[in-house]
């Protein structure tokens, strides 16, 4: 059973905006956090935004690099989580993830990883 399918990459200029969608299986969806990861070519992967199964104040994990341009979202009731992606800038371009675990610590690069992954999407941001 295919549990995490993104959607919603593609190519943009420098500048633009993309919105990544992820789509859960019913018992993935109930993990604790779900959100996204990145790795481009020859680079480690980077944990770039999470969110707590209950978005309230605080409940949100961003990488500093995309801090104030990226924003995580949840639909409880449909099982998706999105990000949407604003300014984008040329080291945006990766393979992005949708994820999911039990803590946050994944997120951070704390020593555990999730176990379940999508697919993959790729965004390419031009200069």
């Amino acid at each position: 059973q295919v549990q995490l399918v993104e959607s919603g990459g593609g190519s943009v200029q420098a500048g633009g905006s993309l919105r990544l969608s992820c789509a859960a299986s019913e018992n993935t969806f109930r993990t604790a956090f779900m959100g996204w990861f990145r790795q481009a070519p020859g680079k480690e992967r980077e944990g770039v935004a999470a969110i707590y199964r209950y978005p309230s104040g605080g409940s949100t994990y961003y990488a500093d690099s995309v801090k104030g341009r990226f924003t995580i979202s949840r639909d409880n009731v449909k099982n998706m989580v999105y990000l949407q992606m604003n300014s984008l800038k040329p080291e945006d371009t990766a393979m992005y993830y949708c994820a999911a675990h039990y803590s946050v610590a994944a997120w951070q690069g704390a020593g555990t990883s999730p176990n379940t992954w999508g697919q993959g999407t790729q965004v390419t941001v031009s200069s």
